[in-house]
């Protein structure tokens, strides 16, 4: 028998399970890269639409695990030396988390977790574990790639729009019952024509740059691994050799780069410096990629038009921090890949592991982060351990 920790962010306010606003979502059975959506062996512990990526959601999978004789522990309680999580961690074979509410997993919580055998993440994007110490403990680590990469990107689209159109404030005056249009559109512009770029171009980057096209915006884009010429010619893309070209020559830049300590605080004064006044930044990959107080001093002195993103470190962000009072901001919390479809997929995965887990066959090679004491699968390309 295993003892799985699941870690999952806490039910809604007014009580679980919620008023569903739709009766279905749409069956999605592959990726634009031809990877196929999960697929478990076994039957589904929920209906897709559910709320499951909550304490009372459970991924759906206590029916799986206890029908083959395991223990799950669900909670939200994950900081701190009292929590529930630190509690149960030392006896825990399988640690589950997702990135919107994650369990971090550091060296010095590895090196108590003497049983540690396989981290998920429900969802993408592993950094929240130390996979260096994951490599030397042999810990298998996996997430459950492309999952939600379309649920990221439209959040993306959705924000880059709320910036310069001005939605956000113009929303906020016709709630408060006025009519000030002067107000609404004195920093409201269409995109049309601006040239926007993405930093890394992977599954994320790639999707935004496709939704974007129709658009009639110009196209730029760096990446360590360039992308096909026809793709190029396609999208009429603007290839970049560095970030730093980039970010001189467009007025919106998009972060779909990985964490790790070599990208932290990537976007620091000095990068910021070399932006447009005037230009916006979205960043949905992961808030250690900008350091924090430089954003809101760019803001402040007008430097910047506009931030928005959903990712914060730490997460869930303390109530004073600055980036939810600073000006022109869209920020929300980590949502942008856990809607209510991309949850039906990041937890089939997360079953789909499972399984494979306890069957002893092979884990996909595009979930695995950490196998064997090295980077394997998606995490060789995607990662660094130093």
């Amino acid at each position: 028998m295993a003892k799985v920790l699941c870690v999952l962010y806490p039910d809604p306010v007014d009580g679980y399970p919620p008023k569903y606003a739709r009766d279905d979502i749409p069956t999605i059975t592959g990726y634009a890269n031809g990877q196929t959506a999960p697929t478990p062996k076994g039957p589904l512990g929920f209906k897709p639409g559910d709320l499951v990526g909550c304490v009372s959601g459970e991924l759906g999978l206590r029916a799986y695990l206890e029908k083959n004789g395991h223990e799950l522990i669900v909670t939200s309680d994950k900081d701190g030396p009292d929590s529930e999580f630190e509690k149960h961690l030392p006896d825990a074979e399988i640690v589950i988390s997702q990135p919107f509410w994650p369990a971090y997993l550091t060296a010095e919580r590895i090196a108590k977790a003497k049983k540690l055998k396989l981290v998920v993440t429900a969802g993408i994007g592993s950094d929240h574990t130390d996979l260096e110490a994951a490599a030397r403990a042999h810990i298998t680590v996996a997430e459950v790639t492309g999952s939600n990469s379309i649920s990221v990107a439209e959040h993306v689209v959705m924000m880059i729009l709320s910036l310069v159109r001005n939605y956000l404030p113009s929303h906020k005056i016709a709630v408060e019952g006025g009519w000030n249009i002067a107000d609404c559109v004195e920093r409201s512009y269409d995109v049309e024509g601006m040239h926007f770029g993405t930093i890394a171009a992977g599954r994320i980057g790639l999707a935004v740059l496709r939704r974007l096209k129709p658009f009639g915006l110009h196209l730029h884009y760096t990446d360590p691994h360039r992308l096909a010429p026809e793709v190029e010619k396609e999208l009429d893309l603007t290839f970049h050799p560095d970030a730093e070209s980039l970010v001189k020559a467009v007025d919106i830049v998009n972060l779909q780069m990985p964490l790790y300590p070599s990208t932290e605080h990537f976007f620091n004064e000095a990068m910021l410096a070399k932006m447009k006044r005037g230009a916006y930044l979205i960043n949905t990959a992961r808030g250690k990629l900008v350091e924090r107080d430089a954003i809101v001093r760019a803001l402040e002195s007008g430097h910047l038009a506009g931030y928005a993103g959903d990712v914060w470190f730490p997460q869930p962000a303390p109530a004073d921090h600055p980036w939810r009072t600073m000006p022109w901001n869209g920020m929300t919390p980590h949502i942008s890949g856990t809607s209510l479809s991309a949850q039906a997929r990041y937890a089939a995965g997360t079953l789909e592991i499972l399984e494979s887990w306890f069957d002893g066959t092979p884990i996909r090679d595009e979930y695995l982060i950490v196998d064997s004491g090295v980077l394997a699968g998606t995490g060789a390309t995607s990662y660094k351990l130093t």
